[in-house]
């Protein structure tokens, strides 16, 4: 299985697995959504993540203009992960979950680029919608409050879209056992 497979697969299965509690729990799915973008403990986790990931690929930068001042990029990047978990609590879940998306596109686009399928364009397409919703979610993330409150605010309508990202999720993890 190439690196693209294996990304598919992991991808399509952590979007297929939460749909399978929102469909037989919708009302503790819709409740957990709800207490997600004020989450502390999940701000702080996704803040973690996002700034380590930032870091490593600072690490990878190979631009001879920056080497010089690569140690203090790493301290001031850093800091502002972490100053933002003290400083900036409101939405930080939303906020750090923004950062974790655009790093998830970076890390799609460039396992997708060298891949043979035109089928590859799934994930490059996808890798785009997440880097306008980590856009989107930074610049306002009480947006994300409302469009939770809109996807569960019936069970039914919770259960229906699930089953589209159920579906989408397991039709991502099928390309990666098949086509990739």
């Amino acid at each position: 299985m190439s690196n693209l497979g294996l990304l598919s697969v992991v991808l399509g299965l952590g979007v297929s697995v939460p749909q399978l509690y929102a469909l037989a729990n919708p009302g503790g799915f819709a409740r957990l959504a709800r207490q997600f973008p004020r989450s502390l403990g999940w701000g702080y986790v996704l803040m973690a993540l996002g700034t380590a990931g930032f870091l490593y690929n600072l690490s990878l930068e190979s631009v001879a203009d920056f080497a010089p001042y690569k140690r203090w990029m790493y301290l001031g990047f850093a800091a502002v992960g972490i100053l933002s978990c003290l400083y900036v609590r409101d939405f930080l879940a939303v906020r750090g979950l923004a950062i974790v998306l655009l790093l998830l596109a970076k890390l799609m686009v460039d396992t997708a680029h060298w891949a043979d399928s035109l089928w590859r364009l799934v994930i490059v397409v996808w890798a785009y919608a997440l880097v306008l919703a980590g856009i989107w979610l930074t610049v306002s993330p009480w947006r994300m409050r409302d469009l939770i409150n809109w996807a569960v605010a019936t069970d039914n309508r919770t259960r229906i879209l699930a089953v589209c990202r159920l579906v989408f999720g397991l039709f991502v993890a099928l390309l990666g056992f098949t086509v990739f």
